[in-house]
């Protein structure tokens, strides 16, 4: 697989135009990325952009925190599938993880999993407000509810992915499930490395720095 499918090529920022958007979508067709990942009220827009391209409409569900009602994000993301997202990453509700209260975690990843039909689901667990008990539990939870990948980071809180964390994921994950590194990977090298250990998506807002047109 040619490098430039491994990026999400990402903009959350809360003051982020329809120009900056645009410029995404422009980018990524240029690059033929994987998808463009962006909030939801941007999903419709990013469609027109990209008509006629195979590059796919990432959206966040929950996001940053992941704290809402599961009916809410239940909402959310069928909203989301029906104004054309292609995947979904979701927050999970980190509290109820810190809790131990597995079987919330899970049913919430399930009724989204179910709400997105077809669709890829990407599970953020945000990997630096977690040990690694809590990051293998979190796991556990989105490979029992069916959820496609487990995805490290929002980008928005204290950390982003570690090599360590994408080497302790893919330890428990194995082969049941897919990994996306997000947050913090700004160099060619932290990249490569992250597909080193395991990563099978990257989500950044450095895609046109990481790698050349065509790669």
């Amino acid at each position: 697989m040619k490098l430039a499918k491994y990026i999400d090529h990402t903009l959350l920022k809360a003051d982020a135009s329809l120009e900056a958007i645009k410029k995404l979508c422009d980018e990524a067709r240029e690059y033929d990325f994987k998808s463009v990942c962006v909030n939801t009220c941007n999903i419709e827009f990013c469609r027109k952009q990209l008509e006629g391209s195979d590059v796919l409409v990432c959206c966040v569900i929950g996001f940053p925190l992941g704290a809402m009602t599961t009916e809410s994000k239940v909402f959310e993301t069928r909203d989301a599938i029906s104004k054309g997202a292609d995947e979904v990453d979701m927050v999970i509700n980190i509290g109820r993880l810190k809790d131990n209260d597995l079987d919330y975690v899970t049913n919430e990843i399930r009724q989204i999993k179910e709400a997105c039909g077809d669709k890829v689901l990407k599970v953020i667990i945000e990997t630096c407000l977690l040990t690694d008990e809590e990051k293998v539990n979190a796991c556990r939870c989105i490979l029992e509810a069916g959820a496609d990948f487990v995805k490290t980071s929002t980008g928005f809180s204290t950390g982003g992915a570690t090599f360590e964390d994408v080497a302790l994921l893919k330890k428990t994950v194995k082969d049941n499930c897919l990994i996306k590194a997000a947050g913090g990977v700004k160099t060619k090298e932290d990249f490569l490395k992250m597909i080193e250990l395991g990563a099978n998506r990257i989500g950044t807002s450095s895609g046109t720095k990481l790698i050349e047109k065509g790669e």
